[in-house]
């Protein structure tokens, strides 16, 4: 899943894609986070509840902390097994 942010630049606006990492906890809740801005993580009941979330979280990381200097490329999930 992409992220869109805005970034005011003078009195253009810029816009960034994120990539947004979901899971669901033991709770059943949906835990979304964004790898490439660190902290930038939350959590909602409900699927479209969690994306409206990491989106306001998102644009306050941004604010906050600024843009990025790190810029990772997505480039797949994997599942391992191990013995626990």
């Amino acid at each position: 899943m992409r992220k869109q942010s805005r970034i005011k630049s003078g009195e253009n606006v810029l816009q960034r894609q994120f990539d947004v990492v979901i899971e669901r906890d033991e709770e059943s809740y949906y835990v979304a986070s964004i790898p490439q801005i660190p902290g930038c993580h939350t959590q909602a009941r409900f699927l479209d509840e969690v994306i409206e979330r990491i989106r306001e979280g998102a644009e306050l990381c941004l604010e906050v902390e600024g843009t990025p200097e790190q810029n990772l490329e997505f480039v797949g999930i994997q599942r391992i097994t191990i013995a626990a």
